[in-house]
């Protein structure tokens, strides 16, 4: 006996939740990312379009021989055009003159008709696409008009499919869900369903939106204003209008984020954790993360990656192309920590016990030429560190002898980072006269210095000339 799907459509759904291990920063929750754009057309909106497709036949409003309508950034046409071949549908979409070349090449792959409209103008504009897609629904025999910024039935496709599997998948236990904000369905859908399981069950699962900087979702909830938009390069989140899709009584928090944010963690998350996702996923782990940081250890965090990063290889994913609009920072092509400690070769780590005595370190300070020392816990781990300063300024005081113990002068590690870090994530902690402490799996494998980067790019410098 052997299985198989009758058709694609079959396969839409049952994305696998992943977690992330290099992106995320020490002490943070965790963070799982629902991987939709492994559906069958790359992106979470497969499941709207089927939803809304399949409703509509059910209520008469779309009949064979029908044409589908439909304003998109290029991800909602994709679905619908998968939908729309599998079923026999005409489809025309209207799309901004900001997307991919990817995304309207795709769309005509599915024998699409596509219609280019201007990103710059005002929502009530005719020239807008969501007025044009209107347009041409009215003027087009047999047409239906889907209208996923305004319809029930989006939030439906999230509230009965995405919410209930991933409260399945983590048996209820996540803390934190966050999403897009680009029509709303998903936050909607998703908040909706937990909301309900809150009043079965007790559990209270925070829902944070994340729009980016343009958007006008995010002044919505925390203002109840509708700002004026301007232009934002990312592409599948965020709007213009506002969106009847977007059920905000169901969003515990908004949080923005910037171009640059996207990108450079949607290239992180293909570069350092194999997710070949776009870059408004970028835009949601860099706010899942923030969640993350400010919910500490033993929360879970689960975000959505929306779109496959196959429809933006000559956009976020060129280096030119990042160069070109001022996003690829003159130290992201530096690598990585590791890169680093590989280069400058492996050396031996020294380190005290809390329990050893001021006189042993001022010894060892002295013997190595160094000028901290990380002071270990009891299990190994790096705890604490004592800096040549932090004797001085006891010994002069008079509050610590040469016989006291570490305990009594050390304070806690403040510039901790892994070996998949961004060489320029150093920067902050230098910014805090601090050393970096490099720890991976609650071992410490290095510590870099000022001088240790000035040294790294001074040979990299050297080699390339």
């Amino acid at each position: 006996m052997f299985s198989y799907y009758n058709n694609i459509l079959e396969a839409i759904g049952k994305t696998p939740l992943v977690k992330l291990n290099k992106v995320v920063p020490p002490n943070c929750a965790t963070v799982l990312v629902k991987c939709e754009y492994m559906n069958p057309s790359g992106s979470i909106k497969d499941r709207m379009a089927l939803h809304i497709v399949e409703q509509a036949e059910k209520e008469g409003l779309l009949k064979p021989g029908g044409t589908i309508v439909e304003n998109t950034s290029g991800n909602t046409g994709l679905a619908l055009a998968m939908v729309a071949a599998v079923k026999g549908y005409r489809c025309v979409f209207t799309m901004p003159d900001k997307m991919s070349t990817e995304k309207i090449n795709m769309l005509k792959a599915f024998g699409a008709e596509v219609v280019i409209t201007p990103t710059d103008v005002p929502g009530d504009s005719p020239e807008h696409y969501v007025n044009t897609a209107k347009r041409i629904a009215r003027e087009t025999p047999d047409a239906f008009y889907v209208d996923q910024y305004h319809t029930e039935k989006n939030i439906q496709a999230h509230y009965y499919s995405t919410g209930k599997e991933i409260w399945e998948d983590t048996n209820g236990e996540l803390d934190y869900f966050v999403a897009g904000t680009g029509t709303g369905g998903t936050a909607s859908g998703v908040g909706r369903y937990f909301r309900e399981k809150l009043a079965e069950t007790g559990k209270k699962v925070q829902v944070v939106g994340v729009d980016p900087i343009g958007s006008v979702h995010y002044h919505l909830f925390h203002s109840k204003t509708l700002v004026t938009p301007h232009v934002y390069k990312v592409e599948g989140i965020g709007e213009d209008i506002e969106c009847g899709a977007m059920d905000l009584t169901v969003v515990d928090d908004m949080i923005q984020t910037n171009d640059k944010e996207a990108f450079t963690m949607a290239r992180r998350l293909v570069r350092e954790e194999g997710l070949f996702c776009g870059g408004s996923s970028g835009a949601i782990i860099h706010g899942a993360i923030k969640v993350a940081q400010k919910a500490g250890p033993g929360k879970i965090v689960v975000a959505v990656l929306t779109d496959s990063g196959t429809r933006y290889i000559t956009k976020y994913l060129s280096d030119a192309w990042m160069r070109d609009h001022g996003f690829l920072s003159p130290y992201e092509e530096l690598g990585l920590v590791e890169d680093l400690l590989r280069r400058r070769g492996t050396s031996t780590i020294v380190t005290a016990s809390g329990k050893d005595t001021v006189g042993k370190a001022i010894q060892i300070l002295r013997e190595k030429g160094i000028s901290q020392l990380p002071v270990l816990d009891e299990s190994g781990k790096p705890s604490r560190i004592v800096h040549e300063l932090d004797i001085l300024r006891g010994l002069q005081s008079g509050t610590v002898g040469q016989d006291a113990q570490l305990n009594d002068v050390a304070h806690d590690i403040g510039g901790l980072t892994s070996p998949k870090a961004r060489i320029e994530e150093l920067f902050k902690i230098f910014d805090e006269d601090q050393v970096a402490m490099v720890v991976d799996g609650g071992k410490l494998v290095g510590i870099v210095s000022k001088i240790d980067v000035i040294e790294y790019i001074a040979s990299r410098s050297n080699a390339l000339s």
